[in-house]
């Protein structure tokens, strides 16, 4: 019995790094352990666990805790043929994590202030902005994220997490997308003109959202239609960039 109330404490504490003594030893007795709190204390010292004023939260744990109000932003590069010859474009998008919706903010060959504000307004302001109703975006520390863009998401209740350089496993779902849209498209692709450019990163966008599969979500749709989910009808075929993206769907009999 004592081993499975040591078990119970030590993951009660990993899981809730706030819970002093008490709040665990009360915990227990909801389950019928009645314990003192020194033997709370005791076990946790044994296992090289601190008090809860000095426990620190994880990664994993904060991001489950704020899971359904998180979102994470991003760059990714892209080289286009222009008048003025080979030209970089950085395309900047924000996801929600829980949901995997995201959005093509914009993309530009010189993202400055401007563009950094414009945005974060685009992110946040509308009742259909990708980041409205999260309480914190995940953001590398790009020097291109200024603090006027950071002061800007947070006038709409939006704060910025900045994670280490060259630490992508801190944010995984949005590196996840630029891996998607580079292998899926980018890559295959030569930009001859910014609106080539744009068109794609916008078809793209709709088929990220409308008819690719997102296994972190159940193998479903972000944006799903009950009426593409007919069983009758021929199989018809969506093309999208000339057949580089497809989707398949039953046509209405």
């Amino acid at each position: 019995m004592m081993k499975v109330i040591e078990d119970l404490v030590v993951r009660m504490a990993k899981e809730n790094p706030t819970w002093g003594y008490r709040r665990l030893q009360g915990a227990l007795a909801n389950l019928g352990h009645e314990v003192a709190a020194n033997t709370v204390k005791r076990i946790l010292k044994s296992h090289g666990l601190e008090p809860a004023r000095n426990r620190k939260m994880t990664w994993a744990q904060f991001l489950q805790s704020h899971w359904t109000s998180l979102g994470a932003a991003d760059f990714f590069t892209t080289e286009v043929w222009t008048v003025r010859g080979l030209v970089t474009f950085y395309a900047l998008f924000a996801m929600r994590l829980k949901t995997r919706r995201i959005r093509i903010v914009g993309a530009s060959p010189r993202p400055d202030a401007g563009f950094m504000k414009q945005a974060a307004l685009e992110m946040t302001s509308f009742d259909d902005s990708v980041l409205r109703g999260c309480s914190y975006v995940i953001i590398d520390r790009d020097s291109k994220c200024t603090e006027e863009f950071a002061g800007t998401l947070h006038n709409h209740g939006v704060k910025i997490l900045r994670i280490p350089h060259r630490s992508p496993d801190c944010s995984p779902h949005a590196e996840r997308f630029v891996r998607s849209i580079k292998s899926e498209c980018l890559d295959r692709m030569i930009f001859f003109g910014e609106k080539s450019f744009r068109r794609t990163l916008a078809e793209y966008e709709r088929h990220f959202l409308r008819e690719r599969n997102h296994q972190g979500i159940g193998n479903r749709l972000v944006e799903l239609d009950r009426r593409q989910r007919r069983t009758r009808g021929l199989v018809r075929r969506r093309e999208r960039l000339g057949g580089l993206l497809n989707y398949y769907h039953r046509r209405a009999a």
